[in-house]
């Protein structure tokens, strides 16, 4: 028992500062291959048919804005198809009236709420365009964008789904401010380490770019599904389509600054990344899916590691309350010891190479490094609260319906609806 209890305390410590040196090593030779020195995108001898998808359920206080915003996008021949699924407010009106006024505007009309992924796979059938790009209906994409990803389709054959590189908007409160380090540096990080290392687990389901015969070859999107994002990425992969992180590629988003709208957010990315780890668990008997093997390996050993996390909490909890220190102490969490000040050196380390690298794409980035530094108190525990109970939510209780409601936008945004 005590070798045992060693070792969970171990991994508990050993494998967050191993994956962070990983996930350093990949970004850093991810940037020096593909980032540095590009500052605009290939030039093309043609630019094919982009169709940009846009999925809304009651997005009646965004909608105009982001569209708007898609028709300065800088590329010669693009489509833009918004898909109403089953709104309750005055989206439908506003997507009508937008088609009236603008020849590259389509609309599409769901009469009940079917989900992100119904709506996705609506738009996809209707599409003009060889390639397409889904995005949120409250992004707003870099005119840029288009010509970043296209590129990749163009000159690669093989790649199936280019996932872009999302910028918060939103940065007006605590939590808003750590995610924007946490979108420059944890997650943008790991894409790039991904990249490098193996496959990637999921394009953004914010901005993504695909080929629609890649689309066609796996059945469109899964309606059954948490996320439909992690979801079709797997499946192309299984098809040994290629799938690429493109960093120049940006959309800003709007992000929860609410501790509720954040849990809720991580639960469903934490119980979709479940329920594809179930559904292709038997990757494991094929040898020619084995570079999809380390990925699904690091997603399976940091759930493992929540749970390792919180029985190490609960038994320094249950010490501490009966006086009981065998077979093996452990220490209170707070204030942190050694472990947790070489974690903590660790991380920040992360941080400030990760805002370095993204510093390209916004030059403010680097004084979000104090901001980010908060991290670790606020949204690790958040993560890592989500994942256990994720996992019996995903077997159990999948939302098979695939509906959705508005995510939270940020505090502000409900303030000057109120105004």
């Amino acid at each position: 028992m005590a070798e045992f209890l060693q070792f969970l305390s171990d991994f508990v410590f050993f494998y967050p500062l191993f994956m962070s040196l990983v996930w350093m090593a990949g970004g850093v030779i991810f940037y020096w291959r593909h980032e540095r020195r590009k500052k605009q995108p290939p030039l093309l001898e043609n630019y094919p048919k982009f169709s940009i998808i846009v999925p809304a359920h009651n997005e009646g206080g965004h909608i105009r804005n982001t569209v708007e915003q898609l028709l300065e996008v800088d590329y010669p021949d693009y489509e833009i198809i918004v898909v109403d699924d089953g709104s309750t407010d005055d989206t439908a009106e506003i997507i009508h009236a937008m088609c009236q006024e603008h020849d590259v505007v389509r609309g599409a009309y769901m009469r009940q709420n079917q989900g992100k992924a119904a709506a996705l796979n609506t738009a996809c059938l209707i599409s003009k365009g060889e390639y397409l790009l889904t995005m949120d209906a409250d992004a707003l994409l870099d005119p840029q964008a288009l010509k970043w990803m296209a590129w990749h389709f163009i000159k690669f054959p093989r790649v199936g789904a280019v996932t872009g590189n999302p910028r918060v908007l939103n940065r007006t409160t605590l939590l808003a401010k750590i995610q924007t380090g946490e979108f420059a540096t944890i997650i943008g990080m790991i894409k790039r380490a991904q990249r490098i290392w193996g496959k990637v687990m999921t394009v953004s389901g914010v901005i993504a770019a695909f080929r629609k015969e890649a689309l066609l070859s796996v059945e469109f999107w899964d309606e059954g599904m948490q996320t439909e994002d992690i979801a079709v990425t797997w499946k192309l992969e299984r098809k040994f389509w290629d799938v690429r992180f493109e960093p120049h590629a940006t959309a800003w988003i709007l992000v929860p600054e609410t501790l509720k709208g954040l849990f809720n957010q991580r639960l469903r990315w934490a119980q979709g990344g479940i329920e594809v780890l179930l559904r292709h668990g038997d990757i494991w008997k094929h040898w020619n899916q084995r570079r999809l093997w380390p990925v699904f390996l690091e997603y399976l050993m940091s759930t493992t590691w929540a749970y390792a996390f919180w029985t190490l909490i609960g038994i320094w909890a249950y010490q501490a309350a009966f006086n009981i220190f065998e077979p093996i102490r452990f220490n209170p969490p707070l204030p942190p010891m050694w472990t947790g000040s070489v974690l903590a050196m660790a991380c920040l380390i992360l941080f400030f190479v990760g805002l370095i690298l993204e510093s390209d794409y916004d030059k403010k980035m680097p004084k979000y490094l104090f901001w980010v530094i908060w991290y670790p108190f606020i949204y690790w525990i958040v993560n890592v609260a989500t994942a256990p109970l994720a996992v019996p939510k995903a077997i159990f209780n999948r939302n098979r319906s695939g509906t959705w409601i508005s995510p939270d936008r940020g505090i502000h945004l409900k303030a000057r609806a109120h105004e």
